[in-house]
């Protein structure tokens, strides 16, 4: 009977621990290409990814950019052609999400970076980018498109859509002269944060987390720019996320986020709560 409740645990944390690359191995990887470069920047892109001719190639269309970003941002900064190319590859377990980008004007590596954690990308060398400058927006479908390719996972349309949506919405907040790019993206980092750590799922109280944090930071926000955030967060808040996973894959937000746990000190990953539920039965049978 132990052996059996104890095979059906280890099964179900293999399971959760594996999702990622499950059918990659450590420098496996794919090269996502934006369909409008002519073929000869198509070979620019993948000898500046630094990879052959037997490297897996897969396009990436404006009408799939269209796709996720239009709903969220004008059509002007989408273009009509879709130009951004990727490069990802699998990396160790707890190596993190690495992103280094170039002729990239409109997407930060820290916004990338954000995305790809809200969709459950993990331990991944990502770059990006185009013979030109570019927003960068065809980049985010590319990664993605490029991951399930390579790990033989599906990513759900709803985690698509809302890592495009966070990826717009702090690409627009940035735009403002009184906040900038970082500030953004701090900005949007520690809302996120709190509401997971605290399982808040209401609208009007994670307005009001909005709204503080703003304050903590010097930041002003115009009511549009709430409503914006608080939409977005009440949909991030309805995600499977974990604030250990966060901190593991953006190396940086470690001490944030250690914060936020020390805060609330029931915030544990599930994991975390298999492992206690294993001790304490052992416990129950051998006490």
């Amino acid at each position: 009977m132990i052996k059996k409740i104890m095979s059906i645990l280890l099964i179900s944390i293999f399971a959760i621990s594996s999702f990622g690359f499950a059918d990659a191995v450590v420098g496996d990887n794919v090269v996502s290409i934006g369909e409008d470069l002519t073929d000869k920047q198509k070979e620019e892109m993948k000898e500046y990814f630094g990879v052959g001719e037997d490297v897996r190639v897969i396009e990436v269309t404006n009408e799939e950019e269209r796709k996720y970003f239009l709903e969220h941002i004008d059509e002007s900064i989408i273009g009509t052609k879709a130009l951004s190319s990727v490069y990802v590859e699998k990396l160790e377990d707890g190596a993190g999400i690495e992103v280094d980008s170039n002729n990239i004007t409109w997407v930060t590596d820290e916004m990338y970076k954000n995305a790809l954690v809200t969709v459950g990308i993990k331990d991944a060398k990502v770059m990006v980018n185009s013979p030109m400058k570019v927003t960068g927006t065809a980049a985010l479908t590319g990664i993605i498109k490029a991951f399930e390719d390579l790990s033989g996972e599906k990513i759900s349309e709803e985690e698509k859509e809302i890592a495009s949506e966070e990826l717009a919405k702090t690409s627009e907040l940035g735009k403002d002269e009184n906040i900038g790019k970082e500030k953004a993206t701090e900005l949007i980092n520690e809302i996120k944060i709190y509401i997971i750590n605290n399982n808040i799922t209401n609208v009007n109280e994670i307005k009001e987390v909005v709204e503080d944090k703003a304050n903590e930071l010097n930041i002003n926000l115009t009511q549009e720019q709430i409503d914006d955030i608080s939409k977005l967060m009440d949909k991030i808040s309805g995600l499977d996320l974990d604030l250990n996973e966060i901190k593991n894959q953006i190396k940086g937000l470690g001490d944030k986020i250690d914060k936020a746990l020390d805060e609330n000190p029931e915030a544990r990953s599930f994991i975390g709560k298999i492992i206690d539920a294993i001790k304490e039965f052992f416990n129950s049978i051998f006490n």
